[in-house]
């Protein structure tokens, strides 16, 4: 089986003594490509080393995380523009909005993700969309906004499937992580219904790690058991929900329209 991996942190700190290792574990579980989303100004250049050092092996996006936005967020998002304007990137994330730990600067978190929207739009490429606490808030900007020129993924989808319908109708992925293997996700009861052709992989590494690592550091090996919970929701086998994710994931970073391919 061959995976995708379109949502790891690698360049974390965490992974600062062992991430040649951690890579090539991901190597030898199967997993053919990881996407690097950007945090803010801080994240930047451990993520571009990672890349430079892997360049067949991780792409990094560029955004500015709904968390990193305070009153000061102009600056951080001149940043962002001015990498934007310095080389192309596949996609333009982690954006979004997060209303979990702090709702001070909301208004800011919903400026800041419109602009950095319409930066993807001009570029014609994807996003990638962080929601906490927010989903229903994302999803009415994004039905605001959406045009041909809009496409992308929800980015650690734990939603209801009310949640997943809007995303379908507005043209976007999932993204499914660690937590469709956790018992209380609520994703079982419905994700059988959404589609493969609806979901990419993530692991949101070092974060979100899958049982039966729950509680420890996350990697972009484990992306095997959340394709085996997925198959196991779905009735289908593992080797199908890599395939299709694979699919779905190569044709929106490539700037592919999103065809529906089914397999």
């Amino acid at each position: 089986m061959s995976f995708i991996d379109t949502h790891a942190h690698i360049y974390d700190k965490s992974f600062d003594k062992d991430r040649a290792e951690t890579l090539n574990r991901a190597r030898q579980a199967g997993v053919s490509h990881l996407y690097l989303p950007n945090v803010d100004s801080t994240s930047i250049d451990a993520m571009m080393e990672v890349e430079l050092q892997n360049p067949d092996y991780c792409t990094a996006l560029m955004g500015l995380h709904p968390c990193s936005v305070k009153k000061d967020f102009e600056k951080e998002l001149y940043i962002v523009e001015d990498w934007l304007h310095k080389r192309e990137f596949v996609a333009v994330g982690e954006i979004g909005l997060d209303f979990y730990w702090d709702t001070t600067f909301m208004e800011q978190q919903k400026e800041a993700f419109k602009i950095q929207i319409e930066w993807a739009k001009m570029r014609q490429i994807p996003i990638v969309i962080h929601t906490r606490n927010s989903t229903n808030e994302a999803l009415d900007l994004i039905e605001s906004v959406n045009d041909d020129n809009l496409r992308g993924i929800f980015h650690c989808f734990g939603g209801t499937e009310e949640q997943a319908e809007r995303i379908k109708a507005a043209g976007f992925l999932m993204g499914i992580g660690g937590v469709v293997t956790f018992k209380n996700s609520g994703l079982a009861d419905f994700l059988h219904k959404v589609g493969l052709e609806h979901l990419v992989l993530e692991t949101d590494a070092p974060y979100l790690a899958p049982v039966p690592y729950r509680g420890k550091r996350n990697e972009p090996a484990y992306l095997e058991f959340i394709a085996k919970k997925i198959a196991e929701i779905c009735n289908c086998s593992p080797e199908k929900v890599a395939k299709q994710t694979s699919l779905n994931a190569n044709a929106l970073f490539e700037k592919k329209k999103f065809l529906n391919e089914k397999v």
